[in-house]
């Protein structure tokens, strides 16, 4: 039996920029996506604080270190600059490893969207 866990989840970070006329994902600082073990093209779940919206859409890669935190095409209806959301991963485990595993979790500074 295969289950879906939690892989990955960057804790609070600020909105910096929303661009409607991209072709869609959510755009991250290349450092965020490497601490929390997100790869390019990968699916999440973003879940804006201020509004409550919930949208799943695909990760591109953003500036190294330049706390860029982008939602592109449609999704950039969900949430305003300044919002601050979470975003996770999920992976399909078997039974048993899902109960041994531990996702990774990431807390940066929500002003500047950088790694403490």
């Amino acid at each position: 039996m295969q289950v879906e866990v939690l892989k990955s989840k960057i804790h609070k970070v600020t909105i910096t920029q929303a661009d409607l006329n991209y072709i869609g994902s959510i755009t991250i600082d290349e450092a965020l996506m490497e601490a929390a073990n997100l790869i390019e093209n990968e699916k999440v779940h973003v879940l804006n604080l201020n509004n409550g919206e919930r949208i799943e859409t695909y990760v591109i890669r953003g500036k190294r270190n330049s706390g860029v935190i982008c939602l592109n095409g449609p999704a950039a209806r969900k949430a305003a600059v300044g919002d601050i959301v979470i975003i996770l991963s999920y992976a399909f485990m078997d039974l048993e490893e899902a109960k041994q595993h531990k996702p990774i979790l990431i807390f940066p500074d929500t002003r500047t969207n950088r790694l403490i």
